[in-house]
């Protein structure tokens, strides 16, 4: 399970998504998750479904490894979708045991919530495994460089994030460690009920919190032993250019939106009629 978190890690291929500036995959990653909640439709649902298989198959990042991120939120999404189910209301009622019904409405809302949760893990995933953790520091940083105006402090909120991404997979690997090592003098994280699993995670989470603090305080050490001061008056060793291919990108991007607000809003007109 802790290796199927694929979230902040990095796949290194020679695709045309990899060679995309950082600015045009972060702007890209949001209006698409924007985009999911735009649609009310199965049709809107295609053209999203679409949009992503395609950017999957220009990633050149193989499927199966993509899609192992979303075992991680199989208990997640069980809950959102049995929530979903058996609270929303609706006019007909498609199955009632005891006190609980499912309606028509219900069951539209559960699978229209289990298949957007898959694509915002799948979407963001995508964002990060074709893009370094220095590449989306200086992304985030060129994005959000008008907020300087306001005082807002653009490079250390950037490097913040870009620090929590990295620090994902050095933790999962440092908590399949803890665990191999508890399972080897008895411990036992399978068996009895959800509250004993719960109680048998306390030997994992006491040395990995310990183990995350510890890493944090060396980095922090390391960055003040080398004067790191904050990106005021930093040079770039890797300056961010627009080429012909970003822009391109953009205007797929703009064509995917319009497309989205096209299906909405005609929908709502034949809705109305």
């Amino acid at each position: 399970m802790i290796k199927d978190i694929t979230l902040g890690q990095y796949y290194p291929a020679d695709s045309v998504l990899h060679k995309l500036d950082p600015r045009v995959k972060l702007v890209a990653t949001l209006v698409f998750i924007a985009s999911l909640f735009l649609v009310k439709s199965w049709v809107g649902y295609g053209a999203a479904t679409l949009f992503l298989v395609l950017v999957i198959r220009l990633s050149r990042v193989p499927f199966s490894f993509m899609v192992r991120g979303l075992r991680a939120i199989i208990m997640l999404l069980m809950i959102t979708v049995v929530f979903n189910l058996f609270l929303t209301p609706g006019e007909r009622v498609l199955v009632r045991f005891w006190k609980l019904t499912i309606t028509d409405e219900g069951l539209r809302t559960a699978m229209f919530m289990a298949v957007r949760l898959i694509y915002l893990i799948i979407g963001s995933s995508v964002m990060t495994l074709t893009t370094t953790p220095n590449d989306l520091t200086d992304g985030m940083e060129r994005l959000m460089g008008p907020l300087k105006k306001l005082r807002v402090p653009v490079h250390e909120v950037a490097m913040m994030m870009s620090i929590a991404l990295r620090f994902i997979p050095i933790l999962m690997e440092e908590t399949d460690k803890i665990m191999k090592a508890q399972i080897a003098r008895g411990a036992d994280f399978e068996s009895g009920n959800l509250i004993q699993k719960a109680k048998s995670l306390v030997p994992l989470l006491v040395p990995l919190f310990i183990s995350a603090f510890r890493r944090a305080n060396d980095l922090a050490m390391a960055m003040e032993a080398r004067c790191y001061h904050g990106g005021e008056g930093r040079t770039k060793m890797k300056p961010l250019y627009y080429e012909g291919r970003d822009y391109r990108a953009y205007a797929a991007l703009l064509l995917y939106l319009a497309v989205i607000i096209g299906i909405r809003v005609l929908g709502n007109y034949v809705r109305i009629l």
